[in-house]
């Protein structure tokens, strides 16, 4: 009967009618999900993006270029880097990191051969080999106001600008303009080309975001390296790019990948955080506390006698002799105590038990202490033996 009963708690029915609730709001929540990352879908860009408007794209930037008549070109691939770059043309590459070897190379030798300005935002050392030989870059700094420090003139004009990330160190042969220095090194690099034209390597990005071009001079400073051709070419490197499936070398350096997440739009990922504190409150909610167990009846009655009968066994097969002596003597303790007068809470007290019960007994009281609370029998004939005085000493004490 308990058998059936069981089951039929557990029917598919019962089942559903538990989990339906749970499955419903997590149902509901991605579905909402969905639909915000759908609606937004059409108007998220990444980081750097000039057509983004969130705090982390460059669309303030953008428009104040194209105010000023300067074209803004979005290119995603090397080729179009290519076709539009010029002596009047200004490229912008947002994430050199990412590039690959041989797409590094390429846009070295575009930048030495076009004449016109190029704009690296945040190049690391092992970029720099390739695109600015001599230039190498050191520990980074925290972006924080840095004064200009040097003569070039758009940075005499901009003043003090949002500046740190990559520092740079050149070589002595390397001709170049260095200022915002933190701590001793250059952020902000300017390199004469070959060809005519020139390299300029800034150590972050921040002074380009919508939430910091209003900042100091960095305005000033991004409108002035932009700007100075009428022309600008946005580079966002692309993991679809086909130069870079095209690569000898194998695509782009493991150093570019842990850029990663940052080509994934932020509503993914605040998404993603969303339903995991879901799923941490459904764990919790579940795991809640119901309050203390409900005693049930059992359905066969099982006497006293087997009990005690079972658990002996259970201590003869693990030969836990000190252990049935303990519970032994512990409830003869117990048994005795109210007997002599000795509170319960007291009974496993020897300097409450044991002259109690000396008072009361006929018989010599010398061996109390070794009875009730000696050492662990060391055979089982030991252990007969201290249950059977046990059990006349209960007997002596009742009669006295």
């Amino acid at each position: 009967m308990t058998s059936a009963g069981t089951s039929l708690s557990r029917s598919p029915a019962h089942v559903w009618s538990r989990a339906r609730g749970i499955l419903l709001a997590l149902a509901l929540l991605i579905i909402a999900g969905l639909t915000l990352a759908l609606l937004r879908t059409g108007e998220a860009y990444g980081r750097l993006d000039p057509r983004s408007a969130d705090r982390n794209g460059s669309r303030a930037v953008a428009e104040l270029l194209k105010a000023r008549e300067v074209s803004v070109r979005i290119a995603t691939t090397l080729d179009e880097v290519t076709a539009a770059a010029g002596p009047d043309t200004t490229v912008l590459v947002t994430a050199p990191n990412l590039l690959s070897a041989g797409q590094q190379t390429a846009l070295r030798s575009l930048a030495d051969t076009s004449g016109g300005r190029t704009v690296l935002l945040a190049p690391d050392s092992f970029s720099l080999d390739v695109l600015v030989p001599g230039v190498t870059a050191g520990e980074p700094a925290t972006v924080a106001t840095a004064q200009p420090g040097c003569d070039l003139p758009e940075a005499r004009r901009a003043g003090a600008v949002s500046l740190g990330g990559e520092r740079y160190e050149t070589a002595t042969s390397v001709s170049a303009d260095r200022c915002y220095h933190r701590g001793g090194l250059p952020t902000l690099i300017r390199v004469e080309n070959p060809a005519g034209g020139d390299t300029v390597l800034l150590g972050a990005a921040d002074l380009l975001l919508n939430e910091r071009l209003a900042d100091e001079g960095n305005a000033s400073l991004a409108l002035q390296l932009l700007g100075s051709r009428s022309h600008l070419v946005w580079y966002l490197p692309s993991l679809a790019d086909p130069s870079a499936a095209d690569d000898p070398d194998g695509g782009q350096r493991v150093e570019g990948e842990a850029d990663f997440l940052g080509l994934i739009p932020s509503g993914w990922l605040w998404g993603t955080l969303q339903l995991a504190l879901a799923a941490v409150l459904a764990a919790i909610w579940r795991a809640r506390r119901l309050g203390p167990l409900v005693p049930e009846r059992l359905p066969v009655a099982i006497r006293a006698s087997e009990t005690t009968e079972g658990r002996a066994r259970l201590y003869f097969r693990a030969d836990a002799r000190d252990r049935a002596a303990a519970v032994l003597r512990s409830a003869a303790r117990l048994r005795l105590a109210p007997l002599v007068g000795v509170p319960s809470r007291e009974a496993h007290s020897p300097d409450a038990l044991l002259p109690a019960l000396s008072s009361r007994r006929i018989a010599d009281s010398g061996d109390l202490r070794d009875l009730l609370f000696g050492p662990a029998p060391t055979g089982d004939a030991e252990l007969v033996l201290l249950a059977d005085r046990l059990d006349a000493l209960e007997r002596e004490v009742r009669t006295s």
